[in-house]
């Protein structure tokens, strides 16, 4: 018992730094359902193509370039982004645009259809197989120990976790104070008055793919650093997982994403931990399940009013 507490901590340490990806991954998903009011489900996989698009930047200025670590890692970031905005926006052109009047099981199939199509150009153009990340970031705080447990804090966790919250904030201000912001915000109330007023919503809609796949971009970027592995499939799961989690803390809610995000990243790290690593998803989903019992419009989401 008297290593409950630390092992208790490591457990949430570690289930913060997983949610905060969730989160990352979460908010591509609930800013393009609160503007449109559908679901991308392609969105995982462009979470996908930013990790690989890290790993090959970095590919290119090389491990042993010279250059300080925090550049090599800006420059990742920076051309992940970059590249995986195009191809936020061009899923939009593609796969959403041309259905926007369309029954919406059609742009959910063919939202499916992007996802699948991404996933095998990938595994065609880098191969199916797992690519090992070079470890950029070596070593971790280390508390406690002298024969008890001690905690370990890797430094590409702490990473994680501090990237993630400077970017929510930014985010926060961004969608509360800038232009586009406002626009954006008054399409997710009423797109067809925002569009009599003036505001040209195709534009919006397309900044708001642009800007989820951005923020999965740095997810996937941080978590190969962090993990230390990529393939072309882990863009399914966690594309799923982080739909749970909008789900969980009220899709179309932005904070609700951060929340839900670090819950699920909490109960399945607690799960594999305290129970077994085989039920972590089953702990994971049936919080979901028990949470949307009581709150069925999730943790911080608004019910939808119907109008007569």
């Amino acid at each position: 018992m008297p290593d409950f507490l630390p092992q208790l901590i490591q457990q949430l340490f570690n289930g913060l730094s997983l949610g905060a990806i969730y989160a990352l991954i979460a908010i591509g998903y609930t800013m393009v359902y609160g503007i449109i009011g559908m679901i991308n489900f392609a969105h995982g996989e462009i979470y996908m193509i930013g990790g690989y698009v890290g790993l090959v930047t970095l590919s290119a200025i090389g491990v042993q370039s010279g250059l300080p670590i925090w550049l090599v890692i800006a420059l990742m970031l920076l051309v992940a982004v970059l590249v995986t905005g195009a191809y936020g926006f061009a899923v939009d052109q593609l796969a959403y645009r041309p259905l926007r009047h369309s029954p919406r099981l059609v742009p959910l199939i063919s939202a499916i259809g992007m996802s699948i199509f991404l996933q095998n150009w990938v595994a065609l153009g880098q191969g199916a197989r797992d690519m090992a990340v070079p470890s950029l970031i070596p070593g971790a705080f280390r508390f406690g120990g002298d024969g008890g447990f001690e905690i370990f804090v890797p430094y590409s966790r702490v990473l994680v976790i501090v990237v993630t919250t400077v970017l929510m904030v930014l985010l926060t201000l961004y969608i509360r104070h800038s232009r586009m912001g406002r626009a954006s915000r008054a399409c997710s109330q009423d797109m067809h008055m925002a569009n009599l007023l003036g505001i040209d919503t195709n534009r919006v809609i397309s900044f708001t793919f642009v800007l989820g796949a951005m923020l999965a971009a740095v997810g996937g970027v941080l978590i190969a650093l962090a993990v230390g592995k990529l393939n072309p499939f882990i863009g399914f799961i966690a594309g799923i997982k982080a739909f749970t989690a909008a789900v969980l803390g009220g899709i179309g809610s932005i904070p609700g994403a951060m929340l839900g995000g670090v819950l699920l990243g909490v109960a399945e790290t607690l799960a594999a931990a305290y129970i077994s690593s085989e039920y972590k998803d089953i702990v994971a989903f049936c919080v979901l399940v028990l949470v949307l019992l009581v709150r069925p419009s999730g943790l911080l989401g608004k019910p939808e009013v119907e109008k007569v």
